[in-house]
């Protein structure tokens, strides 16, 4: 059976962003726990923007008319904020200032603060926001966030449009 565009409802397309960012999420944590790498603050952000897309195509995948359009718009609005995010980390990765100001260590946090203020602090992230530790056809983790997130933005876009007509 083959698909083509007219067999990709918006239902199927929610489906598909919300299994992308799972996927996406999954990835981002085995990079972090099995390969060792830290995330940054901005990669935390991130991380909570793809939630948030994931979160937004499941609700929107059963939904229909306003809901629909809602959902979608919410959906493009999250991966927006995301994007913007990724690519402000991108310009920081291609453009890195002389004093880097991303985040704490996280060891120094839990020994320097108390705890009611070192865990906020550790859901902040505790990498450099401007080094590059891994690469995949050239682009950082963070180009790769970023191309995803245009995707869904421009797909929320696209289907918060077909939801009203």
């Amino acid at each position: 059976m083959t698909m083509n565009l007219n067999s990709l409802t918006p239902s199927r397309l929610l489906v598909l962003i919300a299994l992308s960012g799972t996927g996406m999420l999954v990835f981002g944590l085995y990079l972090q726990h099995v390969v060792g790498l830290n995330p940054c603050p901005m990669c935390i952000v991130q991380r909570y923007a793809l939630i948030g897309v994931v979160v937004f195509g499941a609700m929107g995948w059963r939904l229909r008319g306003w809901g629909l359009t809602v959902a979608a718009l919410l959906l493009a609005m999250t991966a927006g904020f995301g994007g913007f995010t990724a690519a402000r980390q991108s310009w920081l990765q291609w453009y890195p200032p002389e004093v880097v100001t991303c985040g704490r260590d996280f060891y120094g946090m839990v020994e320097n603060f108390p705890i009611n203020r070192a865990i906020p602090m550790i859901f902040k992230g505790s990498g450099d926001c401007t080094k590059v530790d891994w690469t995949f056809l050239g682009g950082s983790i963070a180009n790769w966030s970023f191309v995803a997130f245009v995707v869904f933005a421009l797909a929320g876009l696209l289907i918060a449009l077909k939801s009203r007509k």
